[in-house]
């Protein structure tokens, strides 16, 4: 089978005229050669060559010339190319060995057919010749367009050793099945099952990389599934497996929260592509197994669960080498109120309530809401159409308040810095109630969200606290006050 035709482009015909010049035997390989026969467009190519792959990549980055930037990696023999828009790596043909207690191969040079070996799965094992006599003729040594047909993932050789040499392919078969909507090859599923302890050799960086990709799947759910029942979940995130199962006390059960997280993150994906946004999907009822209490007359409560998650947050990233900073408080915050809006779509919704949760959430309150949405996961079609009714007048009215209010991302008229100066004081605990009580005072539309009222209920409060006016500020002094922080 000839795919000549798929690479008939300017950049493979200069990479096989440096191979034709050099005399050196040049192959396409693994995802690309895969993408080609899915229909996917794909920018990304994996070359190997039989010799050095450093050194033809360098004869190729001269070849491309100007706007072409290439590292080098001795300690592993790859190459990295850049090109226009095209990333391009090359690798020798190599052949490899493993150490029962590493990951990392023992590597040593090797032909073609060595490297199709010791590839991961019989799709990615595929590969396009780009010399002079044979260019664009497919190899297929493992009959990997056949389980690409048949929609199947399976290793080239032996299952158990291909996992137990190198354990974050059962991630990756996971991955792939997951991303392509592919099934497991039996022998495959169950060398996973029997090799799930090897992962523990694999940095906690990679595997949670795989499982980056899992989650910005179509369908995220299937791969969870998958992790779930061939245990790698217990090992890599047994957090997520304490969700999973149904308790009865006489009539009453809780829903399995596992799959209800599933089908959060499904509904969610539907909307967006934003990583931490389905990550806040999965951890989002995370604390129910350790806030799960039953009531007599009432049933299974979970009070509080939300506030507990979202401390839970920061150990859970951590553990998994996830981003800390803004992105681990991103999804923080959108655990500890994912109740809010469903709450709010129960109840007659106030201004009140609105402010106060466009104060808490910010910028992020689309995102909330998107959770939020996808959160109504009942059987019942009529109670789903109805809160998601709901939903829509809270969005409504959400815009009606900012609108009026400016609320989102708001900071009071009244700053610390006017209080101190005003009343004459340092930095103190009067301080933060003065400003406590104005900002509550404008949330529960007590006063409007002006300087005027503002400044009036500062002057008030300050009496309560026998504080006297040392001196008082218009608004215009008081915003320059603000600015210089003095």
């Amino acid at each position: 089978m000839n795919f000549s035709s798929n690479i008939d482009n300017e950049m493979f015909k200069t990479i096989a005229g440096v191979a034709e010049k050099s005399n050196t035997s040049v192959y396409i390989v693994g995802g690309f050669v895969r993408d080609i026969l899915l229909n996917r467009q794909s920018k990304d190519v994996d070359f190997v060559v039989v010799g050095s792959g450093i050194s033809f990549a360098q004869k190729v980055a001269i070849e491309f010339g100007k706007g072409t930037s290439a590292r080098y990696f001795k300690n592993f023999g790859t190459a990295m190319v850049k090109y226009g828009e095209w990333e391009l790596e090359f690798v020798g043909a190599r052949k490899e060995s493993y150490r029962k207690d590493s990951r990392k191969p023992i590597v040593e040079n090797g032909s073609l057919s060595d490297d199709q070996r010791r590839r991961d799965f019989t799709i990615n094992a595929m590969s396009i010749s780009l010399r002079k006599k044979d260019f664009g003729e497919l190899y297929d040594p493992f009959n990997g367009i056949s389980d690409l047909e048949n929609l199947i993932i399976r290793t080239p050789l032996d299952p158990d050793l291909t996992f137990s040499d190198d354990p974050l392919r059962m991630m990756r078969a996971i991955r792939f099945a997951t991303q392509l909507g592919f099934d497991i090859e039996s022998s495959t599923f169950d060398a996973i099952c029997r090799n799930k302890n090897r992962i523990t050799i694999v940095s906690k960086e990679r595997v949670t990389d795989e499982l980056n990709k899992v989650i910005l799947a179509p369908k995220p759910s299937e791969g969870f599934k998958l992790l779930e029942v061939t245990g790698l979940l217990q090992i890599i995130f047994p957090k997520m497996v304490a969700l999973k199962g149904v308790e009865k006390i006489g009539n009453l059960a809780h829903k399995d929260n596992f799959y209800h997280t599933l089908e959060v993150l499904d509904n969610l994906s539907k909307k967006t592509d934003n990583l931490m946004l389905r990550w806040a999907a999965i951890l989002h009822d995370i604390a129910k197994p350790v806030t799960k209490k039953f009531e007599p007359g009432h049933g299974w409560t979970f009070h509080g669960h939300e506030f507990i998650g979202a401390k839970m947050v920061p150990a859970i990233f951590k553990d998994l080498k996830l981003p800390t900073g803004d992105k681990m408080r991103f999804v923080q915050k959108l655990v500890q109120l994912h109740l809010r809006p469903i709450v709010l779509s129960k109840e007659i919704v106030t201004d009140s309530a609105i402010r106060r949760l466009l104060f808490e959430a910010g910028d992020d309150i689309d995102d909330l809401m998107l959770l939020c949405e996808a959160d109504i996961t009942s059987k019942n079609e009529y109670k789903v159409k109805k809160f998601l009714n709901n939903f829509k007048l809270v969005r409504k009215k959400l815009k009606e308040v900012e609108a009026k209010d400016k609320i989102r991302n708001w900071q009071p008229p009244i700053s610390g810095e006017l209080i101190m100066a005003t009343f004459g004081i340092s930095p103190s605990r009067k301080v933060g109630d003065i400003k406590i009580a104005i900002r509550e005072a404008i949330l529960d539309g007590i006063i409007q969200n002006n300087y005027a009222e503002s400044h009036a209920l500062m002057l008030e409060e300050g009496k309560k606290l026998k504080l006297q006016p040392k001196q008082i500020f218009t608004e215009e002094e008081a915003q320059t006050l603000n600015k210089s922080g003095k």
